[in-house]
């Protein structure tokens, strides 16, 4: 089921997210419905802030849902080692027609449990890299306005609060 992705400046996008205890049936649902909503709005990352659940949860696809080979569901994800910098061009499905330059770590070690809460350690770079980053922004209450500058944020605020009169 797609679920609705909330769109900022949502108060869900701005609290820090919850750590899960335990994996549970509603979970293993939750987990397949934002995976399809994922990938039916053209995404290659989702965290559960995004559809309403402050939980710490993320799911990623660097591949993309045409694609849809690399996909990766990590239960409360934590960076544990960063190295370098890289700035892109980064955009968010709480986000809608806004862009931002974002300065990101060019490495990182992620530690996480997959979906049947067993330990995982990934090591990324690159997009995936990016990825991770982004999403695990999002369990810590950021979003990509909270990282534009104070100009462009205003300016997006504007009309976001146009979309939501």
């Amino acid at each position: 089921m797609k679920l609705e992705i909330c769109t900022w400046p949502d108060e869900v996008l701005a609290a820090k997210a919850e750590t899960i205890t335990e994996v549970t049936p509603e979970l293993q649902e939750l987990i397949e419905n934002m995976v399809e909503t994922m990938y039916e709005s053209d995404g290659v990352g989702l965290a559960a802030p995004q559809v309403g659940e402050s939980i710490r949860l993320i799911c990623v696809d660097q591949t993309g849902p045409k694609i849809r080979g690399d996909l990766r569901v990590l239960i409360n994800p934590e960076i544990t080692e960063c190295d370098g910098e890289v700035e892109s061009e980064e955009g968010c499905l709480s986000c809608p027609e806004f862009n931002a330059k974002v300065k990101r770590k060019e490495r990182v070690t992620v530690k996480a449990m997959d979906r049947e809460g067993k330990g995982l350690c990934i090591e990324a770079d690159g997009f995936l890299s990016i990825v991770l980053q982004h999403e695990i922004d999002h369990l810590e209450g950021v979003t990509l306005a909270d990282r534009a500058g104070r100009l462009k944020q205003a300016l997006y605020r504007k009309k976001a609060m146009r979309w939501k009169s």
